[in-house]
């Protein structure tokens, strides 16, 4: 069944587990190959579909840890609900407008649904302390990860303390040797391994500053951070792949800023909510008459 940390059950299919019998690899195929179809289907549909036999069906959904067929159908249907996985996802040059736009949404879903699957909940509850505690917040990052680190420059009013997210790298270096105890470094690499990013939050670390890593996976960032906040996507280099680790990097800033701003208090959420309707006013999208 599927939970929180775990793979769905098209994950699970597409990435060639658990291993399965013959005829129930045939099964495995028919409901990869369609698998919204297989919603529609009886255990009868489903063994016309694939070639098999219904009791063939019925020990496939065994082999994956199912109840039985009807319990896997649920499951199915929980995964199609947060969009095919990235295999049944890939942009093929011949594709129509409608069909690279359901694949670019079904690619992002998934990626988040996996992203907020595997997070470590513990880590993240560390990282929100670590922030809670920060006199000032140094956001580090490049190309699509700096595109995140200026987002939490944005977020700085729910942090509530001084933010900053310079882009440049000479100021990126000041700003590291600048720091010092109570300057938290959110460094951000999804691959971990960005050379300047790792050089600037060394030098940062060395002064005193506290470091919560952003990655992708285990990587020396990772292993320079205090604290590890690992967001798992499906990122690849596939030309036409959309940059997902980017959204969720976006997603889990918004996280980190909720859940600080949420600590802080009754009053530092009153100020906020009145900075929201002041700022409302100003772009003329609030009540003329509060």
């Amino acid at each position: 069944m599927t939970s929180a940390g775990t793979p769905s059950v098209l994950e699970v299919l597409s990435g060639g587990a658990p291993p399965l019998r013959p005829s129930e690899r045939k099964v495995a195929a028919a409901v990869l190959h369609e698998p919204d179809r297989v919603l529609g289907l009886s255990m009868a549909g489903l063994a016309e579909a694939a070639g098999v036999s219904e009791p063939t069906v019925m020990r496939f959904a065994t082999a994956l840890g199912y109840s039985g067929f009807q319990a896997f159908k649920i499951d199915l249907a929980r995964a199609l609900a947060i969009g095919l996985p990235v295999t049944h996802s890939a942009i093929a040059p011949d594709d129509t407008v409608e069909a690279v736009a359901g694949k670019i949404f079904d690619h992002t879903l998934s990626s988040l649904d996996r992203a907020r699957r595997s997070l470590d909940t513990a880590e993240l509850a560390r990282a929100v302390e670590v922030l809670l505690a920060a006199r000032d917040v140094l956001f580090l990052g490049l190309g699509a990860s700096g595109i995140i680190a200026q987002d939490g420059l944005q977020q700085a009013v729910l942090l509530g303390v001084p933010c900053a997210a310079p882009s440049d790298l000479h100021q990126q270096h000041m700003a590291a040797s600048m720091a010092g105890p109570g300057t938290v470094v959110v460094a951000i690499s999804n691959t971990g391994r960005t050379t300047s990013v790792l050089e600037v939050t060394a030098l940062a670390r060395a002064n005193g500053a506290t470091v919560v890593a952003v990655v992708g996976g285990p990587s020396p960032l990772l292993d320079l951070g205090d604290v590890g906040l690992v967001v798992r996507t499906f990122e690849d280099t596939d030309t036409f792949t959309p940059t997902v680790s980017r959204l969720a990097g976006l997603v889990l800033v918004d996280v980190l800023a909720t859940c600080v701003a949420v600590r802080r208090g009754s009053a530092h959420l009153q100020r906020v909510h009145e900075m929201k309707r002041a700022l409302s006013r100003f772009r003329g999208s609030g009540d003329p008459h509060h």
